[in-house]
């Protein structure tokens, strides 16, 4: 499995990706494998669901955000949100539930009633690194949540503080050899990023200070102020910072350069490092026991909407890359990264307390 470029040659896309628009009978392909997908999903319809089929929904639909306003999955769901509520024809209601590094709000959709009015719209750091983390996490994503669609997908930039004397990754990976524990690595610990950073530092050996920070604008501060030497972070966050010269960025995480910095090179080609590819990822998933023909419903009505002009248009100009693709291959993708990251976690030996 990996990414692929799209059509328009904007960006990125999983070659497991269905895109928005599809032949009738690729979405009847898609839709079938999705009905069988055993990621999860209950085989019985709940009584009082009204969302399956194309009947309208008897009350709202609530979009459980485990993080504050403001965020990445926050920005998307908004977004979408509207176009949702227009189909399903009533309010799509954003609840912003943050605490527990997203584990209380992922908990909260986790016991909620599978009745097909209530998801969660999240990260990778929520539904696959709080688990490979956290021993004593209060889900688990393959037996709580049943997988609706990858949303998104963000690469990371690696930026250094500009007064290093490193110029390019090799340069970086040279530098730390030669001084072995005196740079310091800013990251959020047990997220995305410090995993990124984790999968460099194993590749080549090197040995740098993990300086724990409150997230990835913190990292970011402390690296453009001098307090940290190096940074993972996502390509929103650090692209205005790297394009105005206060970080130097040495590379994107994506398999492919990216068309808003395209001479900016991949980590595979600054590091030699084949197939390097890292980022954060949004996505939506509801509670285990809701019925597929729900999940479904709920599918179709998000990657419609993704797919429109206006709506990719907005997360083009957010750094990310819409992806938007059915339940079942979404479920292979959480077990394809929780089996990925998992094999860095226990190299690293990695164990954080939330």
């Amino acid at each position: 499995m990996g990414l692929k470029k799209t059509e328009s040659g904007r960006g990125w896309r999983h070659d497991c990706v269905r895109p928005a628009t599809v032949t009738a009978a690729t979405r009847a392909t898609c839709m079938a494998v999705a009905a069988g997908t055993t990621f999860g999903i209950a085989s019985l319809l709940p009584s009082g669901s009204l969302l399956a089929a194309d009947a309208p929904m008897s009350r709202p639909l609530r979009v459980v955000v485990p993080y504050p306003p403001g965020g990445t999955s926050d920005a998307q769901i908004r977004i979408v949100g509207p176009k949702i509520s227009e189909a399903i024809g009533q309010p799509v209601l954003i609840d912003n539930r943050p605490g527990a590094s997203g584990m209380l709000g992922a908990e909260m959709v986790a016991r909620s009633s599978p009745d097909g009015h209530t998801m969660l719209m999240t990260d990778v750091g929520n539904l696959i690194m709080t688990g490979i983390v956290h021993p004593n996490a209060p889900y688990v994503v393959a037996r709580d949540f049943a997988p609706v669609t990858l949303v998104s997908f963000t690469p990371h930039l690696l930026g250094v503080f500009p007064g290093l004397p490193v110029q390019s990754v090799a340069d970086l990976v040279k530098h730390a050899r030669a001084h072995p524990g005196k740079l310091n690595f800013a990251t959020s610990l047990g997220g995305a990023t410090h995993f990124a950073g984790l999968l460099l530092s194993q590749h080549f050996g090197l040995q740098w200070v993990e300086i724990p920070t409150k997230g990835g604008t913190d990292s970011i501060t402390q690296v453009m102020g001098g307090q940290s030497d190096l940074v993972f972070n996502s390509m929103v966050s650090m692209m205005p910072q790297g394009k105005a010269g206060k970080l130097r960025i040495l590379a994107v995480t994506s398999p492919k350069r990216v068309p808003q910095w395209p001479e900016l090179p991949t980590m595979a080609e600054a590091s030699g490092i084949a197939g390097f590819s890292t980022g954060s990822w949004q996505g939506v998933v509801m509670p285990a026991k809701v019925a597929p023909a729900v999940v479904a419903r709920v599918n179709r009505e998000l990657v419609r909407a993704l797919g429109m002009a206006d709506v990719r248009e907005r997360f083009f100009g957010l750094g990310t890359e819409i992806v938007g693709n059915t339940p079942a291959e979404f479920g292979n993708w959480l077990r394809d990264e929780d089996a990925r990251w998992s094999v860095v976690a226990k190299k690293a030996n990695l164990k954080v307390a939330f």
